[in-house]
């Protein structure tokens, strides 16, 4: 990219306003190195870590890179094997630990799935976690070690301590004894060279055998080691050698497990700088509301809303402007200080920005394609010391752009032709320009020639565009308008600065009638322009306030149907509660009617059972004459192993059955006969003559009745009394058909039902244990047995 334009467009600034962002020395070295490049692939790459670092900072924060020293040096001294010192460690373990904490806090970012670059670079990063911890225990300061360092070195410490006790307590002896008091000249213990000595007076030496060390500035204190402790001194100095020593090594071990890891350690920092310059970037976009641009495929742009970057956000005038798509040359009109320099700084910028991997700070949608260079002619250039005048120099400046420039180029021009004659400059300006477009090169230029905006409006492929200004107020709105040519508006503001009317018309006589019928044509078009877009901006606040109506009609539709939602729910409600009194009233009345039934069935039911009874003893007493004979007549074999479940034979009653418990002292037991369980005694039983299945399981007897009972019992819709009776019949049946457990289905209900067939579970004499259904099992709705 052409030096020089870098300077004209002030990309500098930038550079230097990005370099600010970086967290290190060597990132804001890499950042000042950044050049705008020309390969799509690149720039691509460069943007999307740039978009990937905003959108981490805009979630993780800026703590999610911090400042690290540069540890090339330290490194590179490890590797050839000279000795690191305790602050070229510690600085060594800060920029592991952030590479650790960089990869921790990557993997836990919650968009890491939807980034490229940025995670595999961290990846990539070694974190060499031994080294780091081998470093942070033993390093404790910039200067010290930590005693725990190495188990020699906290014996040398510790020694050294005691030897420092032992001398500090003989010479606190001198300080506790009246008579060598007057000796000292303050009572303190002071150290020189490394030594305890007492600060003695001069007259007074020859009282204090020892080695003067040293003395005062004015020679009236001697600073001498007392013979009683030079022993002891020396050995200080010695284990203080030995701490040295054995500090030189732990540094020397550390310093070769650095060396051994050097290279991944060096690649691992280039990869954080690297990483410090995308941040930087991302940081730098975020400061200025930036967005990514699309690269398109052929050299143009489209800016839309675009801001200078290095002008005051809160002043700086949005520009939205194309070329390279309907058009390849742009001719931008309008008074000085109108900010069409601006508008060609700001281009140019972008661009140089765009191709360096930066955000712009414009609206999305903007869009800018793939330059090789960005030429630009902008500014005063007269060099006194080659004696070359404005328009010398600029045009110096132009032969070197046309030697030089090729369709994949933008060119910048800023007041072209000007500094010479009006009329050859303007016929130059539309030379160069075409010769320009005849090559299909984007180019931009302003320009004051009236001649440069008929030029704009014959040439097919010539764009006009203008900067605005209100005559009014005699102050540039710096808007930039597209299509329409610029007035020079110098009649208007010389009239509305007070110039004799006469001198403006007589100004106006010199001026051809075809520059005053174009100027006029220009007026009229921007009259109906402003008019124009006064009733646009009149027809967008009849829209805004439409849309307002609109929205508070909507706001109060939105609450009316809430309220008749609120409504509604409430009536809802109500008759909800209603049904739920109604319903609660008719249990009453049926329960009420129920019990009613109850007690009428209980009465008629007590008759039918005793009169059952009755006929059930007559039978009995009849069956007990004939038992003796049918026994006779049909011999049966005695019981053998008689076990619960087993099928028998009641000779009394001629009838098999199934024994439900084991005879007492007495032999009498429990047996079902059919519906029925009746006592008897073991002597009256007798071998059944059918052959009885044995369960393998539990060892029961199981009769071919019993083998198809069902392991679940449904008593929904029975009352209290029919339940228990058929729950017991049921637990009898699923006992002789040696079911380990079974559920009985009772209902949620008000639950009657469940409390009274737990009051027949909890004294059955077949049931283990009970409990109520688990979750998936039907909970409070069944009960679950376990027989016995």
């Amino acid at each position: 990219m052409n030096e020089k334009t870098l300077r004209v467009l002030e990309y500098h600034k930038i550079i230097e306003k990005l370099a600010g962002f970086a967290q290190s020395d060597s990132g804001r070295e890499l950042v000042l190195q950044l050049k705008p490049v020309s390969d799509r692939m690149t720039i691509e790459q460069w943007q999307e870590e740039t978009s990937e670092a905003e959108s981490i900072l805009a979630v993780e924060g800026s703590g999610f890179l911090s400042s690290f020293p540069n540890i090339r040096q330290h490194i590179r001294k490890a590797i050839i094997g000279s000795v690191l010192s305790p602050k070229e460690l510690l600085q060594i373990a800060q920029v592991l630990s952030l590479i650790s904490s960089v990869k921790i806090r990557m993997n836990e970012h919650k968009a890491k799935a939807e980034l490229k670059w940025i995670p595999s670079m961290v990846a990539a990063m070694q974190t060499q976690r031994v080294l780091l911890d081998s470093i942070r225990r033993c390093i404790e300061t910039e200067d010290t070690l930590y005693d725990h360092a190495s188990p020699e070195l906290a014996n040398i410490r510790r020694q050294i301590n005691r030897a420092n006790e032992r001398v500090r307590e003989r010479l606190n002896s001198y300080l506790h004894s009246p008579q060598m008091l007057k000796f000292l000249q303050e009572p303190i213990i002071t150290m020189r060279n490394g030594r305890y000595v007492l600060p003695v007076k001069q007259e007074y030496r020859s009282q204090m055998p020892g080695i003067v060390h040293d003395q005062s500035s004015s020679g009236a204190t001697l600073f001498i080691e007392p013979m009683s402790v030079v022993e002891a001194n020396n050995e200080i100095r010695q284990l203080m050698i030995k701490e040295a020593d054995e500090v030189e090594r732990i540094l020397a071990d550390l310093t070769a497990q650095v060396g051994a890891a050097g290279e991944e350690i060096l690649s691992a920092f280039e990869i954080l700088i690297r990483l410090d310059f995308i941040f930087a970037k991302g940081a730098f976009s975020i400061s200025i509301r930036g967005v990514r641009p699309s690269i398109a495929d052929t050299p143009s742009l489209y800016i839309k809303n675009g801001r200078h970057p290095l002008i005051d956000p809160n002043v700086v005038v949005p520009i939205t402007l194309e070329l390279g798509r309907r058009f390849t040359t742009l001719v931008i009109t309008g008074p000085n200080t109108g900010g069409k320099t601006v508008t060609l700084k700001t281009t140019g910028l972008f661009v140089l920005m765009a191709q360096a991997g930066l955000h712009l700070p414009a609206d999305y949608g903007t869009a800018l394609g793939v330059f090789n260079n960005v030429y630009a002619d902008i500014g005063d250039e007269q060099s006194i010391e080659q004696s070359l005048s404005t328009f010398s120099s600029h045009m110096s400046n132009i032969v070197q752009i046309l030697r030089n420039v090729n369709p994949y180029d933008l060119v910048l021009f800023d007041e072209l032709g000007a500094g010479t004659d009006p009329t050859e400059g303007a016929a130059l300006a539309m030379s160069i320009l075409d010769h320009l477009h005849n090559r299909n090169i984007r180019t931009m230029a302003t320009t004051h020639y009236s001649e440069l905006k008929v030029y704009a409006i014959k040439r097919e492929g010539v764009e006009n565009a203008s900067v605005e200004f209100d005559v009014e107020t005699l102050r540039p709105t710096y808007r930039l308008l597209i299509g329409v040519p610029g007035k020079s508006n110098a009649f208007e503001i010389s009239r509305r600065l007070g110039l004799d009317e006469s001198l403006i018309d007589g100004a106006r006589e010199y001026l051809s009638q075809e520059n005053v019928r174009f100027e006029d044509i220009m007026g009229d078009i921007e009259r109906n322009r402003i008019a124009a877009e006064q009733e646009r901006q009149q027809s967008k606040a009849y829209l805004a306030e439409i849309e307002a109506i609109k929205e508070k009609h909507e706001k109060e539709l939105m609450e009316f149907e809430q309220q008749k939602a609120k409504l509604l729910n409430k009536a809802r409600e109500e008759a909800r509660k209603l049904i739920q009194n109604a319903r609660a009233e008719a249990d009453e009345i049926i329960k009420e009617l129920q019990k009613l039934a109850r007690e009428t069935e209980e009465k008629e039911r007590n008759r039918a059972i005793e009169e059952a009874r009755k006929k059930l003893k007559n039978t009995f007493e009849r069956l007990e004459g004939d038992a003796r004979h049918k026994t006779a007549l049909s011999p049966r074999m005695p019981l053998r192993n008689l076990q619960l479940g087993q099928t028998v034979y009641l000779a009394s009653l001629d009838q098999k059955g199934q024994v439900l418990s084991m005879p007492d002292e007495e032999g009498n037991l429990l047996v079902q006969v059919g519906i029925m369980k009746v006592n008897a005694n073991i002597s009256d039983l007798r071998q059944a003559e059918e052959d009885t299945a044995v369960s393998v399981k539990s060892g029961r007897k199981i009769t071919p009745r019993t083998t198809s009972v069902s392991s679940e019992l449904d008593l929904r819709g029975m009352n209290s009394e029919e339940a228990m009776a058929e729950t017991d019949i049921y637990l009898d049946n699923a006992f002789l058909a040696g079911l380990n457990e079974v559920t009985i289905i009772h209902g949620k209900g008000t639950g009657i039902l469940r409390n009274s067939i737990h009051q027949l579970l909890k004294k059955h004499p077949h049931v283990k244990s009970y409990r109520l259904g688990k979750f998936g099992e039907g909970e409070t709705g069944v009960t679950v047995v376990e027989i016995k």
